[in-house]
């Protein structure tokens, strides 16, 4: 009759329950006045004497009263049984992101610098996603896999956070971060697959060229869309000195053109970030282009209770009242 997914529809009514002690404080005073008191020399003549059924049983019915009444409050509250569920269909996407760590990723046109910037955008992306693998290529010199595909966004997260330039040789090798991207999902069953390409160079090292690994993308059906930052001119770029850290002015040079054609071979989008808020924007853009379809069923049904409560409490009613008229019946 009851059990963890029954609720009341209305609890208030179970504040009446509260009257139940105030009854029994009442009931044992009343039967306390009622009483009747005798004076003996003695009380030899009545220690054989046992009390009757009758007198045992004297205070059942209004203890069926109370029990009667306590049924009913309940009753009223309206116990219910509440039945719910959730069905989800998904398309699930695989997505890959190829991020730049090559040195020119420490300028500070962005705050509180390129790289850091992508992470932090990036991080964002990832907590806004549901249901889709997702794995991290980063390319210098050469390219290599920081996080495989997974669903494990909390393992992802923190290795995008230790992600730095330097982990391995310089340059910018955009061709062989685009083929180790590819590698990730080739053989993927997922019905989408995509890739969000960062960087701020030109191609420069490898042995694939970006265009060579952009066919081989397209033979799988993957799409990319790239994103190139920096500012228009030049940025500011660190340079630790015997003296401390000094900037030098280094021009932006992002291959605009490739990155275009990138994504326009493979039905992707190429954007332009030249400071935070523009790179959060072109994320946030993505996001809802690449949003996983998901269908919820969601249902939630009732059983009302309170039917053999009230019942209960009626029979517990009517049994106090025929005991206490007839068997148990009160002489005057």
């Amino acid at each position: 009759m009851w059990g963890p997914d029954t609720a009341f529809a209305d609890p208030g009514f179970l504040y009446g329950l509260l009257a139940l002690p105030l009854l029994v404080v009442w009931y044992l005073r009343r039967h306390r006045r009622m009483a009747s008191r005798l004076r003996y020399s003695t009380l030899h003549p009545f220690e054989r004497a046992k009390p009757t059924l009758r007198e045992r049983l004297r205070h059942v019915p209004f203890l069926l009263r109370c029990a009667a009444l306590a049924l009913l409050v309940v009753a009223l509250a309206r116990p219910q049984t509440v039945s719910q569920g959730q069905t989800i269909y998904t398309e699930g996407i695989d997505i890959v992101l190829l991020l730049d760590i090559s040195g020119s990723m420490l300028a500070e046109d962005f705050q509180p610098n390129r790289i850091d910037a992508a992470k932090k955008v990036a991080q964002s992306f990832v907590d806004g996603r549901q249901n889709d693998r997702i794995g991290l290529v980063v390319f210098a010199g050469q390219s290599f896999t920081q996080c495989p595909m997974t669903l494990d966004y909390t393992v992802l997260k923190n290795l995008l956070r230790a992600v730095r330039p330097g982990m391995v040789e310089d340059g910018t090798a955009i061709g062989m971060g685009i083929a180790q991207g590819v590698n990730r999902v080739k053989d993927s069953e997922a019905r989408s697959k995509v890739m969000i390409l960062l960087t701020d160079g030109v191609n420069n090292r490898g042995e694939i060229d970006p265009i060579t690994a952009t066919q081989l993308a397209q033979t799988y059906d993957i799409r990319i869309y790239t994103i190139g930052v920096g500012t228009v001119g030049e940025a500011p770029y660190p340079i630790q000195t015997p003296f401390g850290v000094r900037y030098r002015n280094i021009p932006v040079d992002v291959d605009e053109k490739t990155l275009e054609k990138i994504a326009e071979m493979t039905g992707g989008r190429y954007f332009r970030a030249t400071n935070n808020r523009a790179l959060e924007r072109i994320y946030a853009e993505i996001d809802k282009m690449e949003k996983t379809r998901v269908e919820v069923t969601s249902y939630r049904s009732y059983a009302e209770l309170y039917y053999g409560w009230a019942a209960l409490g009626l029979g517990t009613m009517i049994l106090a009242i025929v005991l206490g008229g007839t068997i148990l019946r009160k002489h005057p």
